[in-house]
């Protein structure tokens, strides 16, 4: 994994060293040539979840190294560190904090000369007040990002200035040898676990796991950005760390168990940061990123959530599929003919993570070939595909996140382990698990019983379950030469509840509240006895329609012969629900026909 992670990083962020990272700047200090102070300035976009702009190359100090040398980040901090927009800005910490900001500023003044009159206004108690007070009309808050622009200079914001980069490496450096090295030195009784004779050395160079070279390891990594919103801290989190004894081996301390230089460090860190922060896919507690070895054109995990939500697919007329998969379809065929050979050999790379206390959690990782990929993402949807609950026509594809809902009352009560596990089912093309299935039997039962629309991504992946099982035979459309007399129990419990209406019209709690729970269990003690039931229902139909659903009963009965079921099991009452769902479209579909019938036979 950290050697693609470097790959990724050396093609998509080139540059990405120690002392430097990408962030994203809320606030931009604008300031005249002669550094007067004119206005805050806003970088937020209008696009939805936008907070602020992005800048690639910012100077960056680890947590471990503000510690060791006492200082701050420069050009980017927060509004507190800057001009100590506080509720306590006579504090120490932040009084100390504001002064580490400002003698950086004047120490680049060196390679930047605006910056020494910048923080000359810094430093000015009523230039800095008029800064606060700006700041605070806009409704800034201490924690905000801010940076240093100059109005009248290209580029306007120093930190896109590479002129202060030479500096700032140089200065890292020297901050770094203040104090305490951030590189805590091994016990005594564990140098780096050398053997007896060896020389001793806290930092003997090592094999770093990621490149394979000599590395001086690191101690403790820098952290990771961008997992707060899916357990992790705001700070950051840690891809490698020990801490404690238990995770140590042969006494090595730290992340010496796991050795990376610091120059690899900095690039997977930078790949990670890039590839979380334009992440499209989130499960429940965990997120998705994924990249190809070359541009395909297309990303099939996008396809997931190309679908349609329950909401569109009542909302679509016709049956429709998404144009991205229209056009996976296309590409996956000119894949297999030859014609991208291109393609032939593009690989996928994917990783799903979370946080937990400080550290990235590794949920799954993954890679393989994109031509794989895009098949088995097309195979989800057609594995999906079922009738529309009008009949006539299927149901348009669903999205990920609407098979996910299929399967709860709220997305909310969708544990974690689930929605990673249903997202590699759809990756790797596996089995629906059973524990899936049960639940959107479970749901599917409920949704029938209390007279619910039937929701077409849950009955997609009961359908999926049996076709991955090998089932051949479930069809998306009513099949009533399916060989399950399971199957057939359900079309028959369906056809009871709908003669029940035609005969009786709306009778509350009909035969589908009081019986289907008992019928899809134990079909043998209640489908003869609602049969019998049911010759009181055909007598009170016209003769053309009573023979049409005598027909009906008699041929489903044919299928079912004299095999009907005591119990079934859980796979079997989600072939129940199948055949119930099926023929409750069924008719739907053939309503012209059953009337022609009806007439046809009356007439007679």
């Amino acid at each position: 994994m950290l050697p693609r992670l470097l790959e990724y990083a050396e093609r998509h962020v080139p540059g990405a060293e120690a002392g430097f990272k990408a962030k994203v700047v809320r606030w931009a200090l604008v300031f005249d040539n002669q550094g007067r102070f004119l206005h805050p300035l806003d970088l937020r976009s209008s696009e939805k979840g936008n907070k602020g702009q992005l800048f690639n190359r910012c100077p960056d100090l680890s947590q471990p190294e503000m510690i060791a040398s006492r200082s701050r980040h420069f050009l980017v901090d927060s509004a507190e560190k800057a001009v100590r927009l506080s509720n306590a800005p006579d504090s120490p910490k932040v009084l100390r904090e504001y002064e580490s900001f400002v003698s950086l500023l004047e120490g680049a003044s060196s390679v930047l000369p605006e910056l020494k009159r910048i923080a000359s206004a810094l430093r000015d108690d009523t230039s800095r007040s008029a800064i606060i007070a700006a700041l605070t009309e806009k409704r800034a808050k201490p924690t905000d990002s801010v940076t240093i622009a100059v109005f009248g200079r290209s580029p306007t914001y120093l930190v896109d200035d590479d002129a202060w980069h030479g500096w700032w490496r140089q200065k890292r450096l020297d901050l770094v040898g203040k104090g305490s090295t951030p590189q805590k030195e091994a016990s005594p009784s564990a140098k780096t676990g050398r053997r007896k004779g060896q020389a001793e050395t806290s930092q003997q160079r090592m094999r770093c796991i990621a490149s394979g070279e000599l590395v001086e390891p690191l101690a403790t990594h820098p952290k990771v950005s961008g997992l707060f919103d899916v357990g992790g801290l705001p700070t950051g989190d840690a891809l490698i760390s020990f801490d404690k004894e238990s995770l140590r081996s042969y006494g090595l301390e730290q992340s010496r168990n796991a050795a990376v230089g610091e120059a690899e460090a900095a690039r997977y860190r930078a790949a990670l940061d890039t590839l979380l922060r334009d992440s499209r896919h989130r499960l429940a507690g965990a997120k998705v990123v994924h990249w190809f070895s070359k541009d395909p054109g297309l990303d099939p995990n996008d396809l997931l959530n190309e679908g349609f939500s329950q909401e569109e697919v009542d909302a679509t007329v016709a049956q429709a599929e998404p144009e991205a998969m229209r056009r996976a379809r296309e590409l996956l065929t000119a894949i297999r003919e030859g014609q991208r050979p291109d393609l032939g050999e593009c690989r996928y790379f994917m990783l799903t993570l979370s946080g937990n206390s400080g550290r990235v959690v590794v949920r799954d990782w993954d890679e393989g070939q994109f031509e794989t990929l895009l098949a088995n993402v097309l195979a989800w949807f057609d594995d999906l595909a079922i009738v529309h609950r009008e009949g006539g026509r299927r149901a348009s594809p669903p999205k990920f996140w609407a098979v996910l809902g299929g399967l709860v009352r709220d997305l909310k009560e969708i544990p974690p382990p689930v929605s990673a596990s249903l997202w590699r089912v759809a990756v790797h093309r596996l089995a629906i698990p059973h524990s899936l299935m049960a639940q959107a039997l479970n749901r599917a039962r409920l949704a029938v019983i209390q007279d619910e629309v039937p929701n077409h991504a849950r009955m997609g992946l009961l359908r999926a379950y049996h076709v991955r099982k090998g089932d051949s035979a479930m069809t998306p459309e009513l099949n009533e030469d399916h060989p399950s007399p399971a199957y057939h129990c359900g079309r028959l419990m369906a056809v009871l509840a709908d003669l029940q209406y035609r005969a009786l019209g709306d009778v509350g709690a009909g035969v589908v509240q009081r019986y289907y729970a008992a019928a899809s269990s134990t079909p043998a003690l209640v489908l003869g006895r609602l049969v019998r039931t049911a010759q009181f229902h055909l007598g009170k139909l016209e003769g053309g329609l009573a023979h049409w659903y005598d027909q009906r009963l008699a041929a489903i009965w044919a299928r079912i012969k004299d095999s009907i079921p005591k119990t079934l099991t859980l796979e079997e009452q989600s072939l129940f629900a199948l055949g119930y769902y099926h023929q409750k479209a069924a008719p739907k579909a053939s309503a012209k026909t059953q009337i022609e019938d009806t007439k046809e036979v009356t007439n007679s």
